[in-house]
């Protein structure tokens, strides 16, 4: 069955941001002396910013207040606005232009909502059908939440919709709801994205096979 609809994470997999999220998040942490490297947020990446904070504490063994959310959460925003220098991944741009008119759109992310629409609106204006922020839910990926929520946005069944990820919380999140996902390894080992139903290695192999799902009959 051709999908009616195709999610997309966005951080990793629209766009080439995270090494920019995660520099934000180790100079936001390292202020209260918790000290990470890149790796451990592409670790947890797709949790939203409450999810982040939790994990690095509780790995740290420590236990953040009501003002480090706030605080924390607030200078990484304002870190990341100021140094990204974000791009797509090529292929992107392609794909979408398959899709279009083929099936609905949808972007699920973790970030910010101001984060997300900021650049869906400086790369992708009018693309999108339903957008899904880490504002947006109550509890962030691994959670279903996000992707069910998406696709109650979208008014489609489960079974219409697939999902696209590059990481292990984001796989986990879109499995838990019970969509299929296809994976790509952008920051992470392919190994880690084994829940999957599809591990891709590129971007430019999501071209082809966005090809064969819609087009090759």
């Amino acid at each position: 069955m051709i999908p009616k609809a195709v999610i997309f994470d966005m951080d990793g997999v629209l766009v080439d941001s995270m090494p920019y999220h995660a520099d934000a998040w180790k100079t936001v942490f390292a202020e209260v002396g918790i000290h990470i490297n890149r790796e451990d947020i592409y670790d947890i990446e797709g949790s939203n910013h409450e999810g982040i904070i939790r994990l690095v504490f509780r790995k740290a063994g420590r236990t953040p207040t009501h003002e480090d959310f706030n605080v924390l959460a607030n200078k990484k925003m304002e870190i990341f606005t100021k140094t990204n220098k974000v791009t797509v991944f090529p292929g992107i741009y392609e794909c979408l232009e398959l899709l279009k008119n083929k099936c609905l759109l949808g972007v699920v992310s973790g970030s910010d909502r101001a984060v997300v629409m900021g650049l869906l609106l400086r790369f992708f204006p009018n693309t999108f059908d339903a957008v899904v922020s880490g504002n947006d839910v109550k509890e962030g990926k691994p959670s279903p939440e996000p992707y069910l929520k998406a696709v109650g946005m979208l008014k489609l069944e489960k079974d219409e919709c697939i999902v696209i990820e590059n990481a292990p919380l984001g796989v986990e999140s879109a499995k838990r709801a019970g969509l299929f996902c296809i994976a790509i390894p952008t920051y992470v080992e392919a190994h880690r994205l084994k829940g999957a139903d599809v591990v891709l290695e590129t971007h430019g192999m999501l071209k082809e096979y966005i090809e064969r799902l819609f087009f090759e009959r």
